[in-house]
Protein backbone atom coordinates (compact mmCIF):
# COMPACT_ATOMS: atom_id res chain seq x y z
CA UNK A 1 0.00 0.00 0.00
CA UNK A 2 2.71 2.54 1.22
CA UNK A 3 4.68 1.59 -2.56
CA UNK A 4 1.45 2.25 -4.42
CA UNK A 5 0.88 5.70 -2.73
CA UNK A 6 4.75 6.50 -2.89
CA UNK A 7 4.84 6.07 -6.50
CA UNK A 8 1.36 7.49 -7.65
CA UNK A 9 1.99 10.96 -5.38
CA UNK A 10 5.70 10.99 -7.04
CA UNK A 11 7.25 11.66 -11.21
CA UNK A 12 9.64 9.16 -11.79
CA UNK A 13 11.74 12.21 -14.02
CA UNK A 14 11.80 14.09 -11.13
CA UNK A 15 12.48 12.01 -8.29
CA UNK A 16 15.34 8.79 -7.44
CA UNK A 17 13.35 5.69 -8.55
CA UNK A 18 14.12 3.22 -6.12
CA UNK A 19 12.08 -0.04 -4.94
CA UNK A 20 11.62 0.28 -1.00
CA UNK A 21 12.16 -3.16 0.98
CA UNK A 22 8.87 -4.75 1.96
CA UNK A 23 9.96 -4.49 5.65
CA UNK A 24 11.19 -0.74 4.69
CA UNK A 25 7.61 0.72 6.16
CA UNK A 26 6.92 -1.36 8.71
CA UNK A 27 9.90 -0.28 10.47
CA UNK A 28 9.51 3.43 9.88
CA UNK A 29 6.30 2.84 11.94
CA UNK A 30 7.89 1.13 14.70
CA UNK A 31 10.96 3.65 14.65
CA UNK A 32 8.22 6.75 14.96
CA UNK A 33 6.26 4.74 17.71
CA UNK A 34 8.97 3.92 19.79
CA UNK A 35 10.31 7.41 19.01
CA UNK A 36 6.76 9.06 20.47
CA UNK A 37 7.16 6.69 23.34
CA UNK A 38 9.97 7.84 24.97
CA UNK A 39 9.10 11.05 24.40
CA UNK A 40 6.38 10.88 26.46
CA UNK A 41 7.31 8.42 28.86
CA UNK A 42 10.85 9.13 29.71
CA UNK A 43 11.61 12.44 28.60
CA UNK A 44 8.55 13.68 30.05
CA UNK A 45 6.79 11.69 32.23
CA UNK A 46 5.87 14.25 35.00
CA UNK A 47 4.70 17.64 33.53
CA UNK A 48 7.01 20.43 34.56
CA UNK A 49 8.18 23.87 32.67
CA UNK A 50 10.50 23.07 29.95
CA UNK A 51 13.70 26.05 29.82
CA UNK A 52 15.65 26.67 27.29
CA UNK A 53 18.80 24.52 27.92
CA UNK A 54 16.18 21.00 27.97
CA UNK A 55 14.60 22.42 24.79
CA UNK A 56 17.95 23.32 23.11
CA UNK A 57 19.50 19.39 24.17
CA UNK A 58 16.31 17.87 23.04
CA UNK A 59 16.23 19.70 19.84
CA UNK A 60 19.35 18.62 19.19
CA UNK A 61 18.62 15.21 20.04
CA UNK A 62 15.78 14.93 17.84
CA UNK A 63 17.67 16.98 14.81
CA UNK A 64 20.62 14.62 14.98
CA UNK A 65 18.68 11.62 14.79
CA UNK A 66 16.71 12.97 11.68
CA UNK A 67 20.14 13.66 9.98
CA UNK A 68 21.29 10.65 11.21
CA UNK A 69 18.58 8.81 9.01
CA UNK A 70 19.94 10.04 5.96
CA UNK A 71 23.03 7.35 6.55
CA UNK A 72 20.14 5.04 7.08
CA UNK A 73 18.62 5.79 3.76
CA UNK A 74 22.66 5.48 1.90
CA UNK A 75 22.45 2.19 3.56
CA UNK A 76 19.24 0.75 2.42
CA UNK A 77 19.42 1.88 -1.39
CA UNK A 78 23.42 1.37 -1.82
CA UNK A 79 22.86 -2.04 -3.49
CA UNK A 80 20.40 -0.30 -6.55
CA UNK A 81 23.54 1.66 -6.70
CA UNK A 82 21.45 5.00 -5.94
CA UNK A 83 22.51 4.92 -2.32
CA UNK A 84 23.93 8.42 -2.49
CA UNK A 85 21.26 10.16 -4.87
CA UNK A 86 18.51 8.64 -2.14
CA UNK A 87 20.41 10.02 0.85
CA UNK A 88 20.56 13.62 -0.93
CA UNK A 89 17.00 13.62 -2.09
CA UNK A 90 15.86 12.54 1.43
CA UNK A 91 18.46 15.24 3.04
CA UNK A 92 17.19 17.76 1.00
CA UNK A 93 13.42 17.19 1.87
CA UNK A 94 14.16 17.20 5.57
CA UNK A 95 15.32 20.26 5.34
CA UNK A 96 13.11 22.09 3.41
CA UNK A 97 10.23 20.60 5.82
CA UNK A 98 12.61 21.92 9.16
CA UNK A 99 12.15 25.11 7.71
CA UNK A 100 8.78 25.35 6.77
CA UNK A 101 7.71 23.97 10.07
CA UNK A 102 8.65 27.46 11.42
CA UNK A 103 5.25 28.57 10.71
CA UNK A 104 3.92 25.20 13.55
CA UNK A 105 5.62 26.99 16.22
CA UNK A 106 4.22 30.17 15.18
CA UNK A 107 0.23 28.42 15.38
CA UNK A 108 1.36 26.83 18.02
CA UNK A 109 2.51 29.78 19.81
CA UNK A 110 -1.54 31.42 18.76
CA UNK A 111 -2.96 28.39 20.11
CA UNK A 112 -1.03 28.33 23.61
CA UNK A 113 -2.00 32.06 24.03
CA UNK A 114 -5.73 31.65 22.93
CA UNK A 115 -6.46 28.76 25.38
CA UNK A 116 -4.13 30.13 28.15
CA UNK A 117 -2.12 26.94 28.58
CA UNK A 118 0.18 26.04 31.89
CA UNK A 119 3.67 26.48 30.45
CA UNK A 120 3.79 22.97 32.19
CA UNK A 121 1.34 21.22 30.51
CA UNK A 122 2.04 22.65 26.86
CA UNK A 123 4.72 19.75 26.08
CA UNK A 124 1.87 17.15 26.75
CA UNK A 125 -0.68 19.11 24.63
CA UNK A 126 2.16 19.81 21.89
CA UNK A 127 2.72 15.77 21.74
CA UNK A 128 -0.81 14.98 21.13
CA UNK A 129 -1.10 17.43 18.46
CA UNK A 130 1.92 16.27 17.02
CA UNK A 131 0.27 12.65 16.99
CA UNK A 132 -3.01 14.21 15.53
CA UNK A 133 -1.01 16.02 12.78
CA UNK A 134 0.70 12.88 11.75
CA UNK A 135 -2.16 11.09 10.93
CA UNK A 136 -3.60 13.79 9.70
CA UNK A 137 -0.56 14.49 7.56
CA UNK A 138 -1.45 10.71 5.86
CA UNK A 139 -4.57 11.79 4.86
CA UNK A 140 -3.78 14.82 3.15
CA UNK A 141 -1.05 12.73 1.29
CA UNK A 142 -3.78 10.41 -0.09
CA UNK A 143 -6.48 13.01 -0.56
CA UNK A 144 -5.19 16.67 0.49
CA UNK A 145 -2.52 16.96 -2.11
CA UNK A 146 -4.77 15.98 -5.24
CA UNK A 147 -7.43 19.19 -4.24
CA UNK A 148 -4.29 21.64 -3.76
CA UNK A 149 -2.78 20.59 -7.14
CA UNK A 150 -6.02 21.06 -8.83
CA UNK A 151 -7.02 24.24 -6.69
CA UNK A 152 -3.61 26.27 -5.76
CA UNK A 153 -5.61 29.08 -5.21
CA UNK A 154 -5.98 27.40 -1.72
CA UNK A 155 -2.34 27.64 -1.02
CA UNK A 156 -2.75 31.30 -1.31
CA UNK A 157 -5.93 31.55 1.07
CA UNK A 158 -4.09 29.57 3.83
CA UNK A 159 -1.14 31.73 3.39
CA UNK A 160 -3.31 35.09 4.09
CA UNK A 161 -5.06 33.24 7.02
CA UNK A 162 -1.44 33.10 8.66
CA UNK A 163 -0.71 36.44 8.12
CA UNK A 164 -3.91 37.58 9.75
CA UNK A 165 -3.58 35.74 12.53
CA UNK A 166 0.25 37.09 12.67
CA UNK A 167 -0.85 40.22 13.37
CA UNK A 168 -2.97 39.39 15.84
CA UNK A 169 -0.99 38.03 17.77
CA UNK A 170 2.12 40.65 17.39
CA UNK A 171 -0.61 43.55 18.63
CA UNK A 172 -1.84 41.28 21.64
CA UNK A 173 -5.29 40.41 20.44
CA UNK A 174 -7.67 39.52 23.34
CA UNK A 175 -5.78 37.25 25.35
CA UNK A 176 -6.64 38.89 28.78
CA UNK A 177 -10.44 37.98 28.10
CA UNK A 178 -11.90 34.67 29.63
CA UNK A 179 -11.29 31.78 26.82
CA UNK A 180 -14.86 30.34 27.94
CA UNK A 181 -16.64 33.05 26.21
CA UNK A 182 -14.41 32.87 23.12
CA UNK A 183 -16.42 31.63 20.13
CA UNK A 184 -14.37 28.58 19.31
CA UNK A 185 -15.30 27.32 23.05
CA UNK A 186 -18.82 27.95 22.52
CA UNK A 187 -19.58 26.19 19.32
CA UNK A 188 -16.49 22.99 20.57
CA UNK A 189 -18.63 22.83 23.95
CA UNK A 190 -22.16 22.83 22.20
CA UNK A 191 -20.92 19.14 20.84
CA UNK A 192 -18.50 17.77 23.26
CA UNK A 193 -18.90 18.39 27.32
CA UNK A 194 -15.98 20.04 28.93
CA UNK A 195 -14.92 21.83 32.24
CA UNK A 196 -13.97 25.25 32.81
CA UNK A 197 -10.67 24.01 34.40
CA UNK A 198 -7.32 22.30 33.81
CA UNK A 199 -7.27 18.48 35.68
CA UNK A 200 -3.35 18.41 35.40
CA UNK A 201 -2.42 17.15 32.52
CA UNK A 202 -5.33 14.68 31.89
CA UNK A 203 -7.36 14.78 28.33
CA UNK A 204 -9.84 13.42 30.14
CA UNK A 205 -11.62 14.30 33.39
CA UNK A 206 -15.10 13.14 35.20
CA UNK A 207 -17.62 15.45 37.36
CA UNK A 208 -19.72 13.72 39.78
CA UNK A 209 -19.33 10.53 38.62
Amino acid sequence: MFNMLFAAGSEKENFVDVVIPSWGWPMLLVVIAGALMIDLLVFHRKAHVIGIREAALESAIWIGLGLAFTGVIAWMFADQGKGASSAIEYLSGYLIEKSLSVDNVFVWAMIFAHFKVPREYQHRTLFWGIFGALVLRFVFIIVGVAVITRFQFLLLVFGVFLIYTGIKIFKGGDHDGDPSEMRTMKIFRRFVPSVDHYDGQKMFTRVNG
